[in-house]
């Protein structure tokens, strides 16, 4: 790797003065680099990148992560995260790691790992309106009620069950560990190739987390219920919500997209889950 794109998030790091010191040690070791200092996590303003770029390292933590790759779209060049956030599940480099690990970037001493994405296409009266792609999870909420909301769910065609509660979380193997892990959902190992169906609050003593294989369909139905006041919202990867009516149908399913993320050493996932949240 030869050519870098810095992208800055300035809530992390207001006067740049970190992303100043990421790009001297990246000048200094011979290579070029770009930096990207008008990400706003307020708005949805795709990401500029140079055309000869060959690694994005994004300074932040794993909101800017998830909100960087909503807005590279299919681009599929190498990311890595340098944590100055909190948990730092997927920023996972250090600032004192820095120095090694730019020098070990350009003489190509890496691995890449390819982290599933899923797709949400919405379908209003049988009419497909809108689709999202997320990294971490798709999420469907009650909004405007104390009461239930009811999503009704299948697989591959055949009725599972009609969850009444608070909502369901889709998550991939990356996002199993964020709202997912929250909800009672089980961890799974980013490299899988698996999603996850997780009923939130739900109104049943049978209604359990789902671990799906990456080829199974869900499509999602909101249900009428009698609080005319209930509604539900979608939301993915912390991103607000789009809004949702009555029988309006979401289907979810493994997304030909990929998240590239460098990978600077081979550590246990049981080692980073102990460290992380133990």
């Amino acid at each position: 790797m030869k050519h870098f794109l810095l992208i800055a998030n300035r809530y992390k790091d207001p006067d740049l003065a970190i992303t100043g010191q990421v790009r001297s040690l990246i000048l200094e070791k011979g290579a070029v680099c770009d930096v990207y200092d008008h990400y706003d996590p307020e708005k949805d303003d795709p990401v500029q990148v140079p055309e000869l770029t060959d690694c994005i390292l994004i300074i932040g933590g794993d909101g800017t992560i998830l909100d960087t790759i909503r807005r590279l779209s299919d681009k599929t060049i190498p990311l890595l995260g340098v944590n100055i956030g909190t948990l730092g599940f997927l920023a996972d480099i250090k600032l004192s790691d820095l120095g090694m690990t730019i020098e070990r970037l350009i003489d190509d001493e890496y691995q890449l790992e390819k982290r599933m994405m899923i797709k949400a296409e919405i379908l209003h009266k049988g009419e497909s309106i809108r689709s999202f792609t997320a990294l971490n999870d798709f999420n469907i909420n009650r909004v405007g009620t104390h009461g239930p909301i009811c999503l009704q769910v299948k697989i591959n065609g055949s009725v599972i069950d009609s969850y009444r509660g608070d909502g369901i979380i889709i998550c991939t193997p990356t996002g199993s560990t964020g709202y997912n892990l929250s909800a009672g959902g089980p961890i799974i190992n980013p490299t899988c190739k698996n999603f996850v169906l997780t009923p939130i609050c739900c109104h049943s003593l049978t209604a359990r987390p789902i671990v799906l294989s990456g080829k199974d369909v869900v499509s999602i139905r909101v249900e009428p219920v009698h609080d005319q006041n209930a509604r539900a919202v979608m939301s993915f990867d912390g991103k607000r919500g789009y809004l949702l009516e009555q029988e309006d149908q979401i289907i979810i399913t493994k997304s030909e997209n990929y998240a590239p993320f460098v990978k600077m050493q081979e550590v246990s996932f049981v080692e980073i889950l102990k460290e992380k949240l133990l």
